[in-house]
C-alpha cells in the first residue's frame, strides 16, 4: 500500500499511508473500509471493476467502499484520506 501512495507523489499521502498501519488501536470494519476507499480512489480513480459475486462478502464491501468514492479526484479521495487518518490517530 505504502508503494502505491508513493507513487502517487503525493509524500503527505504517503505518510498517511505509513501511520494508517501504525493507529494505537485496532480500526473497526467501518473504518477499515472508509480508509480503504479513499485509498482506492486516490491512487486509481473511479472504480470500473464488476462487482464480486455473491460469496464473496469482504470483496463486495471493499468494492462498495471504492465505488462510494466514485466522481471524487485522486487529489480530494487523497486529502480526505490525510484528513481521516489524523482524525483515527486523535482517538
Amino acid at each position: 500500500m505504502a508503494d502505491a501512495a508513493a507513487a502517487t507523489g503525493n509524500q503527505a499521502f504517503a505518510d498517511a499511508a505509513a501511520a494508517a498501519k501504525q493507529l494505537s488501536y485496532n480500526p473497526n470494519n467501518d473504518e477499515l473500509l472508509k480508509l480503504y476507499g479513499y485509498f482506492k480512489q486516490g491512487t486509481v480513480g473511479d472504480n470500473t471493476t464488476d462487482r464480486p459475486g455473491m460469496f464473496d462478502l469482504q470483496g463486495k464491501a471493499k468494492w462498495d467502499a471504492w465505488t462510494a468514492n466514485k466522481g471524487l479526484s485522486k487529489e480530494d479521495a487523497q486529502a480526505k484520506y490525510i484528513q481521516y487518518v489524523k482524525d483515527l490517530q486523535a482517538k
